[in-house]
């Protein structure tokens, strides 16, 4: 009897795709992640170290009930008929929204480029992709989204890798006239003017995802959120099961969202100077000729045909950032360097000033 091969067991979804493998090269300046390059609040630290052994043998809390309702307060949203489901980090919650709404061959709709996360899960979850460019101004096309009628339809808020901001107009347009779900993704809305996390109390239909891992500083534990209206919440965590959020990165998160000097209010002066520092970035770049995307983020994305050969010519300085050969030549300014990109997180500025020492001398030699 011939026996099946791995392979012809796997499901042709999953053998097919391909494992995440950024570049994990040791750097002694790491500008690659979009981390919060400060570290953690010292009031997430301090929880860390008094957690007890009993904490640690026992189960956490199922679905994190304590923590959501720390997040909403952080919020602002009190009211009834929001709920929140936490995950793994806010891809976590991404993933769980696709199984929890899509059916094998159901559509999904986002613009591109995007998240890169998002067409792995549509791909894990069976789901049709419909990707739509940005516009040159780097706001979605509303109207194509719609048009597209899709189950799930993705924006990303401040979008990455692009760091771009999404106009008012554009979600609020989607939000009203989907098809089905809309998801919102505000991983960077701390770092930006706008924030639409509102938009859950517009529609019920409506489910923004934030995480710990930016503002926070908490990447290494792995928290995300869901923010919707309860029933469709509800229906996210029957698809995403229990027990998600480990003790420790619940203590941790727990007091990093406490209204302290410690905890909310570091995080709250560190974002700040995360801003501070992408507008002095950006300056210093423009003199060399590097010239980044309106950013509100906590990055930088620039445009430039040499992306891949001077992250390598950074790399061999000791810094590491991330570069794109591909992100697509549908936008302008992206067709102008044939959709090759640098995307710089911010952090400390002798960081950042170490980086513009390490680039000036290879934009100098062209």
């Amino acid at each position: 009897m011939t026996m099946i091969t791995l392979p012809q067991l796997a499901r042709a979804s999953v053998s097919s795709l391909p494992l995440y493998a950024p570049d994990l090269t040791a750097c002694a300046i790491d500008l690659s992640d979009n981390t919060n390059l400060w570290g953690a609040p010292p009031a997430a630290m301090r929880a860390i170290r008094d957690v007890t052994a009993g904490m640690i043998a026992r189960y956490p809390s199922i679905y994190s009930a304590d923590l959501g309702g720390a997040y909403l307060r952080y919020l602002g949203l009190g009211s009834a008929g929001v709920g929140i489901a936490t995950g793994c980090g806010s891809d976590d919650v991404l993933d769980s929204t696709m199984r929890a709404f899509g059916s094998p061959g159901d559509a999904i709709a986002f613009s591109t480029p995007t998240f890169s996360m998002i067409p792995t899960f549509a791909q894990l979850n069976d789901l049709r992709p419909i990707t739509i460019p940005l516009t040159a101004q780097f706001d979605v096309d509303a109207q194509r989204l719609v048009d597209a009628r899709a189950k799930i339809t993705y924006l990303c808020a401040p979008n990455n890798p692009t760091s771009t901001a999404l106009s008012r107009a554009a979600v609020e347009y989607v939000v009203d006239h989907a098809h089905g779900i809309v998801v919102i993704d505000g991983a960077y809305e701390e770092f930006a003017a706008e924030s639409f996390v509102g938009q859950v109390e517009r529609s019920d239909r409506v489910i923004v995802t934030r995480t710990m891992s930016k503002a926070f500083g908490l990447a290494g534990l792995r928290v995300g959120f869901g923010i919707g209206s309860v029933a469709l919440v509800r229906l996210i965590e029957r698809a995403r099961g229990p027990y998600k959020v480990n003790a420790l990165a619940e203590c941790a998160s727990v007091a990093a969202l406490d209204d302290s000097a410690d905890g909310l209010d570091w995080v709250k002066a560190h974002v700040q100077l995360a801003i501070e520092n992408r507008v002095k970035l950006d300056v210093a770049l423009r003199s060399l000729a590097l010239v980044a995307l309106a950013s509100e983020a906590n990055f930088l994305l620039v445009p430039s045909a040499r992306a891949v050969e001077l992250t390598e010519r950074l790399k061999s300085r000791g810094i590491l950032v991330r570069s794109f050969a591909n992100l697509g030549v549908d936008v302008p300014l992206l067709a102008e360097s044939g959709g090759a990109a640098l995307r710089i997180g911010v952090g400390p500025w002798p960081m950042l000033q170490s980086l513009l020492d390490a680039l000036a001398p290879e934009i100098e030699c062209e």
